[in-house]
């Protein structure tokens, strides 16, 4: 049985995957992560979620846009399209700090965007991002950003 919310990951790089276990471990939160490391198989498990109604939906989604087989776009896309599961709070996790980026992932719905930071400090204050949008429920407004400062774009 579950303890912590359950937190989807896709992610393919596994030193920031190991930078967001740690984050989440020092926000002291006990999550069940399930961990994706490609855009296509993270859509196969989507499709898995759609069909059985056993299986939980994630609380929250941390996916990063550059990624292989299938880009964050596509499996956000993909997500926010499905009937299960399509209103899981999605943070985007990524590297590009790029305006084009953000937009485009707000337009297909993420609540938030973390820019990975290279300072490993920086870095751990996604854990507290991940606590706060979980204990907010998020407001469902998809233009909330969190820079890897840990500010919110207004």
């Amino acid at each position: 049985m579950q303890e912590g919310p359950y937190i989807l990951v896709v992610e393919d790089n596994k030193a920031d995957l190991f930078l967001i276990r740690e984050a989440i471990e020092g926000a002291q939160l006990d999550a069940q992560l399930e961990v994706i490391h490609d855009g296509e198989t993270a859509v196969q498990y989507l499709e898995r979620l759609e069909r059985d109604a056993s299986l939980p939906c994630p609380a929250l989604v941390l996916i990063d846009i550059n990624l292989p087989r299938k880009n964050g776009a596509e499996v956000l896309r993909y997500l926010r399209n499905a009937r299960r599961c399509s209103n899981a709070i999605v943070l985007v996790v990524t590297s590009s700090d790029a305006a084009y980026d953000r937009e485009r992932m707000a337009s297909f719905g993420a609540n938030g965007y973390f820019r990975k930071p290279s300072d490993y400090e920086q870095f751990m204050k996604l854990g507290d991002i991940i606590k706060g949008l979980l204990s907010a429920g998020v407001d469902g407004d998809p233009n909330t950003s969190a820079a890897g400062d840990a500010s919110r774009d207004t």
